[in-house]
């Protein structure tokens, strides 16, 4: 294995047991529901202070994590995930597992504000956050199949969740007291880079997760309550649909940054509303499991360029623990909304709501994503042989660190600086012949920056 894997697998799998509990959010919000006698509102109500609490915790951590130590708070947010979650499937007695929850969000908070910086911090991000999203898309796929075979209730899934925090625990060891690749000395310092971008993107993935989750909160009552299907058959659903998660994942990090960042991130959640509104407005079984294979293909797809697209705008991994905060926030707020909105307005009408929103945050994300690496080159931009922009180069690799200039590069001019000739010298060559002597004066060309 190499040093590069090596360093990898260790963020990839906290990753995983990070991102874990917002992939089984529907069947956390339904089994509250269910086993525990909660109204559809009151449900989503304690699946989003599980969501917050992971992302105020990821907030808070966002630039601690290389102070204190990836492995430190890894291990600790690990620790609190497996207490609360295991707490939480071992009671009945709703105020403790709506505390014991919100403990192992916090948990899961540090440790996807951990994979995230790390992740950021590796030279091709946008490959590492696909590898992520690829292993909790089959982790998820899995549980969805499985749990049903336990029975009802609450307990099973919070187990779960706690039981791949304690798998994940070994893998801590490998992520050793600062992140795999480090910036440059004096890289990151000071003010935040792209803080305007930065800015603009947190917000509209604030907004672009909790449209997501709104409908995938109530994804299991559409299909039960509307379309008329089973719990095992919307089970059997979902994997299938995390299924195809998987190939879009793959498919993502086998294309990497060809077609840049721009496309994928506004087509795709172009092509995400039509499956919103397709799959809110099920009747029966093939348009059910048509809207939610399709939606969750490209979901991961836009969700892996979108961490890309905030890794690359810093290295130390700020804007990627900052918008991966955001995103989480929005995914607490999903299971609020989605129910509210299905309440007032019923399901089909909640899906055209979410699809217009998702349509006008399609324009601001596509916009950041051609500000920061699809700009035009500058006049007199670096070149290298054959006429290529370096910076475009650069920006069409996804280059989080790289050494080549970025876009609008200072223009190198050739600067002539006259000398005083050598001193006049004779010099005898093989042969016996001598050389005319030079009295003109030699010009060196030396470049400076303008």
């Amino acid at each position: 294995m190499s040093s590069r894997s090596r360093a990898t697998w260790p963020l990839i799998a906290v990753f995983t047991a990070g991102y874990l509990a917002s992939y089984l959010l529907p069947t956390i919000v339904g089994r509250l529901g269910s086993g525990l006698g909660l109204s559809p509102a009151e449900a989503g109500l304690a699946g989003s202070v599980l969501l917050l609490c992971s992302a105020g915790a990821g907030l808070v951590l966002a630039s601690h994590v290389d102070r204190i130590g990836p492995q430190r708070v890894a291990r600790a947010g690990l620790l609190l995930a497996f207490a609360g979650y295991g707490t939480a499937a071992t009671t009945a007695c709703l105020p403790l597992v709506i505390a014991a929850a919100a403990v192992g969000g916090v948990g899961s908070g540090a440790a996807t504000a951990v994979a995230a910086g790390g992740i950021a911090g590796l030279p091709d991000p946008h490959r590492a956050s696909a590898t992520g999203l690829l292993t909790v898309s089959a982790t998820a796929g899995a549980l969805y199949l499985v749990l049903p075979q336990f029975g009802g209730g609450h307990r099973t899934p919070f187990a779960a969740i706690a039981l791949v925090a304690a798998l994940v625990w070994p893998a801590t060891g490998r992520l050793g007291g600062a992140c795999p690749h480090t910036p440059a000395p004096g890289a990151g310092r000071g003010r935040i880079p792209h803080l305007r971008s930065g800015a603009v993107l947190a917000g509209a993935m604030l907004c672009w997760a909790m449209a997501q989750n709104s409908l995938w909160g109530v994804s299991s009552r559409i299909g039960q309550d509307q379309a008329g299907l089973s719990e095992v058959t919307v089970g059997a659903i979902f994997a299938m649909s995390l299924g195809a998660g998987l190939i879009g994942v793959a498919g993502a990090g086998a294309l990497g940054s060809r077609l840049g960042r721009a496309l994928p991130i506004g087509g795709g959640t172009v092509v995400i509303s039509a499956c919103i509104a397709l799959s809110s407005s099920a009747s029966g079984l093939a348009s059910f499991a048509s809207g939610e294979i399709l939606w969750n293909t490209f979901y991961p797809v836009v969700l892996s360029y979108l961490i890309g697209l905030a890794a690359s705008l810093d290295p130390r991994g700020r804007w990627a623990v900052l918008v991966g905060s955001a995103s989480s926030i929005g995914v607490a707020c999903g299971p609020v909304a989605g129910s509210l909105l299905a309440a007032r307005t019923g399901f089909p009408l909640m899906g055209g709501v979410l699809c217009a929103l998702l349509l006008l945050l399609a324009i601001p994300l596509t916009a950041v994503a051609l500000h920061t690496s699809g700009r035009p080159v500058l006049p007199g931009s670096v070149r290298r042989r054959g006429g290529a922009p370096a910076a475009v180069v650069a920006g069409s690799l996804g280059a989080v660190a790289a050494g080549v200039p970025q876009l609008g590069a200072p223009e190198l001019v050739v600067t002539e600086i006259a000398l005083d000739p050598p001193p006049r010298r004779k010099y005898w060559l093989t042969g016996g012949v001598q050389p005319r002597s030079r009295s003109s004066s030699k010009s060196y060309a030396s470049t400076s920056a303008k």
